[in-house]
């Protein structure tokens, strides 16, 4: 029965944690005030048994002896753990324990990042100019932490490899939004893709852990820069030529368009649909505003941003 007891203790203290890189440990805490504190089992980096030796939490003694239970629940219970030559104080190893909030299912609670508007609930939002598999992903927080770190990578299995940029935050009122562009290794933008790319976002705000994934097909994450345009006076037409990084020949992937007028004087705005680069607006005023944007023809990505002004 003892044997069983201690098995079982032992499976406890496994579930409780994940490791997430050398010596650094994930803790699943159930955020609520019933559930007890998780109990992690730390134990100290020597083979010699006999060795004195004590724990440290920043200046507060823990515990002696080559093992200790921690009890991990709340923020402050996370961070390094020390393991110490009793007589030298020199470090022998340690331990960090970062946390992750989880509710009553064991479902992980997400709050540093904000979600985007569009598509609703999205978190990690990647987006690309052309077919080359170069992407764009983005995501965005509330306000901007010094302490906050992220990792973005794809996860093993994804067809192709993927290398990423270094993040790139662009702070605007009270939210801050982080790029990174990333890569597929040997790209085929002529190929289908059979499998889609999946990636993945860990987010450490200094002793909190969470994580994000986005998994898409290219021709998925289409968003074309928008056109260039320009408007004749006097026949009315309005031209316009490809956004310069869109993928060519033009023949093999070739765009969609629609043209936009709003009218200053009528106060209402009118679309018109095409798949060639000029339209003729005969009615339009001299003051009413006309735009163009683009979508790829053949697949119901996302259309681009209303260009400039074509006048």
């Amino acid at each position: 029965l003892f044997v069983l007891l201690s098995l079982f203790s032992f499976a406890a203290l496994l579930e409780a944690q994940w490791k997430l890189r050398e010596n650094v440990y994930v803790i699943e805490s159930e955020w609520n005030d019933e559930t007890p504190a998780k109990r992690v089992e730390l134990t100290c980096n020597t083979s010699d048994e006999t060795l004195p030796v004590y724990w440290k939490k920043g200046t507060e003694l823990k515990g002696t002896g080559k093992t200790l239970i921690a009890e991990v629940k709340e923020f402050p219970d996370a961070g390094n753990y020390t393991c110490l030559l009793a007589n030298t104080h020199e470090i022998i190893s340690y331990d960090f324990f970062l946390i992750t909030k989880i509710d009553s299912n064991g479902q992980m609670i997400r709050s540093i990042l904000k979600s985007f508007k569009e598509p609703d609930r999205t978190f990690l939002k990647c987006e690309a100019k052309n077919y080359s598999g170069i992407f764009i992903c983005s995501w965005m927080t509330e306000n901007e932490s010094p302490d906050v770190k992220f990792t973005i990578r794809s996860l093993k299995g994804s067809q192709g490899d993927v290398t990423c940029s270094s993040p790139v935050a662009h702070t605007e009122k009270s939210v801050t939004k982080y790029t990174a562009q990333c890569q597929k290794e040997n790209y085929c933008p002529f190929a289908e893709e059979h499998q889609p790319t999946e990636m993945f976002l860990e987010v450490i705000d200094e002793v909190e852990y969470e994580n994000y994934t986005s998994s898409f097909f290219i021709r998925d994450i289409i968003k074309p820069d928008p056109p260039q345009c320009q408007y004749v006076a006097t026949n009315g037409t309005v031209t316009w030529t490809y956004p310069r990084t869109w993928s060519t020949p033009k023949s093999y992937f070739p765009l969609t368009f629609r043209v936009k007028v709003e009218s200053t004087k009528k106060r209402k705005s009118q679309v018109y649909d095409a798949d060639e680069q000029s339209i003729q607006i005969p009615m339009a005023g001299p003051k009413d505003k006309i735009s163009v944007q683009a979508r790829d023809r053949y697949y119901n990505s996302s259309w681009s941003e209303w260009s400039s002004l074509c006048r």
